[in-house]
């Protein structure tokens, strides 16, 4: 019998951080039982979700090939589906109606492998209330290791109340999402995702994605070194990476040199963002706020922007900001030469 389906009495409250089994939650939030979006219907109308998402380490790529990442405050996740393209069609499509009828998703974390007997059928760590903010395209490799056309989802985490009462989650759910989406009525445009698989040439694809994962696998501090090493490499001059900090400010300080040379001794300040979730006008915004006077500004992720950041990158009349996606830098990676040590 798998122990994680052991019977077990329904629950009457999550709470943030606590552990839970698979037949707890499918019990006590009326889902069903298997399936990484679960979803309670009446009517055909959804009254509540639940995702369960996993960490990648746990697992080879081949038996979980989702590139799911819990990243400041945000889950970006994998729609279901381990083999061919995706679409967004079934339990995938339902997630984006959660805009218009604030229906509670509720998240789950595995904290340890199903392989792993030493923990007990409580390894779902309740992640919160999760509200649904963007999708878009994505490349991948799925469960055979081929190429194919993945969506990815945005949610943001919400960790308050601490507490949620199941009676009252789809009233919590409603009130929580208005005023989230309230506060951040400034950031119209950061739904929409550019895709930067356009910088990509068809033949390479899949070498692209193989960089992209090893540049994903990093640690922050080790991505900001890498960025550090790959501009030595090409051509930049006094590279540093500075204090290691958390706050949104510069990661990486270089000058331009004689490749460069119409630019040459210009002082580049990088803000390196090991993310799989987009960047938005926000981050380019407090990048441009945090440099020098004449210097010039680049934000460098393994994830993607949105129209709304790229937008603010090149306003008129405001300091332009260099912005490289996941897919360029992969690409740079390849056309540079440049040899990844990981």
């Amino acid at each position: 019998m798998d122990r994680d389906n052991v019977s077990a009495p329904t629950i009457e409250a999550l709470q943030v951080g606590e552990l839970y089994s698979n037949d707890e939650i499918f019990r006590s939030l009326n889902v069903s039982n298997a399936g990484g979006i679960r979803l309670g219907l009446q009517s055909k109308a959804v009254l509540r979700a639940v995702i369960f998402t996993s960490v990648q380490s746990f697992h080879s790529v081949g038996e979980n090939p989702y590139h799911d990442r819990l990243e400041e405050g945000i889950l970006t996740y994998t729609a279901a589906g381990k083999l061919g393209q995706q679409t967004l069609s079934g339990a995938n499509s339902r997630l984006i109606e959660q805009k218009l009828f604030n229906f509670p998703i509720h998240g789950f974390a595995l904290i340890a492998s199903r392989r792993d007997r030493t923990v007990g059928p409580r390894r779902w760590k309740y992640l919160g209330l999760l509200e649904y903010l963007r999708h878009y395209p994505d490349t991948q490799l799925d469960a055979s290791g081929k190429v194919r056309k993945a969506w990815l989802f945005e949610f943001k985490i919400h960790r308050e109340p601490h507490v949620l009462p199941l009676a009252r989650d789809a009233a919590l759910s409603s009130e929580i999402l208005t005023a989230s989406r309230r506060r951040a009525a400034s950031s119209v445009g950061d739904d929409e995702i550019v895709d930067g698989r356009d910088y990509q040439k068809p033949e390479n694809i899949e070498r692209i994605e193989h960089v992209r994962g090893k540049l994903l696998a990093m640690e922050p501090k080790t991505f900001e070194r890498f960025i550090k090493d790959l501009l030595v490499h090409c051509g930049f001059l006094d590279v540093c990476v500075t204090k290691f900090s958390a706050d949104g400010g510069i990661d990486v300080n270089a000058r331009a040199g004689g490749r460069t040379w119409i630019f040459e001794n210009t002082l580049v300040q990088v803000q390196a963002k090991r993310w799989l979730h987009s960047i938005g006008r926000k981050e380019v915004a407090e990048l441009r706020g945090s440099l020098q006077q004449f210097a010039r500004g680049a934000v460098i992720t393994t994830g993607h922007f949105s129209k709304a950041a790229i937008n603010e990158a090149s306003e008129e009349g405001k300091n332009p900001i260099c912005l490289i996606d996941g897919f360029r830098l992969s690409n740079v990676v390849l056309d540079e030469q440049f040899h990844l040590a990981v």
